[in-house]
């Protein structure tokens, strides 16, 4: 079961894709000839009689040579063909080679139904063979062209909150101390290095969103259950600030290695704490400077456009530390970010396109991403869990 929470946004329907600029369209046609044959006016004066000389075969009579006009464009209708159909399968064998393809042989077709089978069998296969594959375009920069792969991961519409309040319970419970100490080096992790924002950062988006929360409670009567919200609030920002400085501090990083192989595992628990914190360590060690934003798509050039419909839920926004993920001052928190959700079109996630033109293609992949969105939601699910699992 996936323990992070999970809003729908909208209506439910599928992002709209924003189109590339300059796309060839699969069927490429050849221009047709934009002017008419003209015959020449007949003159006053008559030509000059004479009989050929020798003999004429008659096939020549029967012959029809094209205009200059036409003939010229025909050819450079050719020539057009001849280079896109080249471009086409240099790239294709560029695309093929990077992801261990083998492509259908389509070469023996004529154009340009060689060209649309070759991009289906392409589209099926990439479909079956690459993890986080979104999509392939044919596009046409300048007098060349060639194909463009899309890779992204889904997050659907998962909001990755990791709850720090239960850590701060496990400190304090002699029983499970030495997991909270394990699972403080992942959190560490998480914060220094993986770029994870942490709610009570000014900068955060979560951030705000408790302070505005805050002020409503601040603004209503004076209540006893109101005088209890208020309660909830330094609650949240006591044990916010307490769990901040101890992830902050990187020596949790430092002994990370020797806390997971000093750790004794006496029951399942323990166990799902060892295997997050395994999985966690692994990563920090093969990507020890990489940031979950790395891959993050650059921003859209602001426009004079105010609709909505254009903006796009940033990853910082999804994706935090966050005090508690139950009662009353989460639920609030929660409407209230749905709310807002809904009125954007499309969620912010990892993605890497590559160009498969004469550059060199990039090398990047989604790997890190898939593996760290993952453990962030076994760290959700574990401490969403803990209560029901404390001795």
């Amino acid at each position: 079961m996936n323990y992070a929470q999970t809003y729908h946004i909208g209506n439910n329907q599928t992002a709209r894709t924003k189109t590339t600029k300059a796309v060839v369209q699969t069927a490429l046609r050849v221009h047709s000839m934009d002017a008419k044959n003209q015959r020449c006016e007949r003159g006053s004066k008559r030509q000059t009689q004479g009989s050929p000389c020798g003999n004429v075969a008659n096939g020549f009579l029967k012959t029809t040579f094209l205009t200059r006009l036409k003939e010229t464009q025909t050819v450079q209708a050719c020539k057009e063909t001849v280079k896109k159909e080249s471009d086409f399968y240099q790239s294709l064998s560029k695309l093929a080679g990077h992801y261990k393809i083998e492509p259908m042989q389509t070469s023996q077709f004529e154009y340009p139904y060689n060209l649309a089978l070759a991009i289906w069998d392409m589209e099926e296969k990439l479909r079956q063979s690459v993890l986080n594959w979104q999509e392939i375009r044919l596009v046409q920069e300048s007098k060349k062209i060639y194909f463009i792969t899309e890779e992204k991961y889904n997050t659907g519409t998962t909001l990755y909150y990791i709850p720090i309040e239960p850590l701060y319970q496990m400190l304090h419970d002699p029983k499970r101390k030495r997991n909270a100490q394990l699972l403080i080096s992942v959190c560490s992790y998480l914060y220094n290095i993986a770029d994870i924002p942490y709610f009570r950062q000014e900068n955060s988006y979560l951030y705000w969103m408790y302070e505005m929360h805050k002020e409503w409670v601040e603004q209503d009567d004076e209540t006893e259950e109101n005088e209890v919200y208020k309660l909830e609030f330094e609650k949240a920002e006591f044990i916010g600030d307490c769990i901040e400085q101890k992830i902050f501090n990187r020596m949790s990083l430092q002994v990370f290695q020797k806390r997971l192989e000093s750790f004794k595992r006496s029951d399942a628990f323990d166990h799902e704490c060892w295997l997050t914190a395994s999985n966690a360590f692994v990563l920090f060690t093969e990507y020890p400077k990489a940031s979950i934003f790395r891959n993050a798509p650059m921003p859209e050039q602001e426009t004079d456009n105010d609709d909505d419909d254009n903006e796009t839920i940033g990853m910082e926004k999804y994706i935090s530390f966050i005090s508690h993920t139950k009662g009353w001052l989460y639920e609030n928190l929660a409407e209230s970010i749905n709310n807002e959700f809904n009125e954007y079109a499309a969620m912010q996630e990892p993605t890497i396109c590559k160009s498969f033109d004469k550059k060199v293609v990039t090398k990047n992949t989604l790997d890190f991403e898939n593996r760290l969105f993952a453990l962030l939601d076994d760290m959700c699910s574990l401490l969403y869990n803990y209560k029901t699992t404390r001795k």
